[in-house]
């Protein structure tokens, strides 16, 4: 069964850096998690802390906070990269990680074997990418550049690439954070649009975003993320209204309304 569960999951850093440490508490007090000491008395901040989660198949998660809440280190913790330094974490499921791009990308080889790469770092056989291959190319418009080095792309290609290889596999649980970036506004909307049939086709969503739309559209549920904690759980338009006012809610109210009645092929 695929399934998301934590208890009291925490992610901390330790900082060696005594000289910066005023400058990194500053920062991180107002933009991050806090301050703390751990067992070994070493100065720690403290990314995410006592993370209760528990998800199942069907749920879609959208998390809400600003920069540096812990939006993406949750993201990690879930995908495997982070493991807790307290707590447990037990993931259940085939992991699609559509963040943090680049990993398990090599720049002195092709594009093509770049493909082949990264579907292994997804858990998926040499077998089952070769079979991807063309659907990959034509998705990610690199054509002749797929034969050269990955070193040789722009970040913008290498963003392609990467969702191209990401989008083409069937996820139990599906990762995402909009926060992409790099590529133009045509390519992003020809993403968007095959994330929002990955979606349909993933057990479980989590979904970092400052779209409050693209939520809407996406999610049932919103997780409102806070200096590394869950402060709040809810429906999509009152963690909005908690993070953001009456005035965005109202605009997801009725977005909802309208998706709603477009489901049961009612007139606007």
């Amino acid at each position: 069964m695929v399934s998301i569960d934590t208890y009291n999951a925490c992610v901390d850093f330790p900082i060696f850096d005594a000289k910066s440490r005023s400058m990194k508490k500053a920062f991180l007090g107002a933009a991050g998690g806090a301050i703390g000491r751990n067992s070994d008395n070493v100065v720690v901040v403290e990314a995410l802390k006592d993370i209760n989660l528990h998800l199942r198949e069907g749920d879609r998660v959208g998390l809400v906070g600003h920069n540096g809440a812990g939006k993406s280190t949750l993201l990690r913790l879930l995908s495997g990269i982070y493991e807790p330094t307290r707590g447990s974490a037990d993931i259940r499921g085939r992991v699609a990680p559509v963040f943090d791009l680049g990993v398990g990308m090599d720049p002195e080889i092709s594009g093509y074997e770049n493909i082949i790469i990264r579907g292994l770092f997804l858990g998926q056989s040499r077998k089952q990418m070769k079979a991807k291959m063309d659907e990959i190319a034509e998705f990610s418009e690199l054509g002749e550049y797929l034969s050269m080095p990955l070193r040789t792309y722009s970040t913008g290609m290498r963003i392609r690439l990467a969702l191209g290889v990401v989008t083409s596999i069937e996820p139990e649980i599906l990762l995402l954070d909009e926060g992409l970036g790099a590529v133009d506004a045509a390519f992003m909307a020809k993403a968007r649009s095959r994330l929002q049939e990955l979606v349909k086709r993933s057990g479980i969503l989590v979904f970092a975003s400052h779209s409050n739309d693209f939520l809407a559209q996406l999610c049932d549920t919103a997780i409102w993320v806070d200096h590394g904690t869950l402060h709040q759980v809810g429906t999509v338009d009152d963690i909005v209204e908690a993070y953001e006012g009456k005035g965005a809610a109202d605009h997801v109210r009725r977005l909802m309304k309208r998706m709603e009645k477009r489901d049961k092929g009612e007139e606007e």
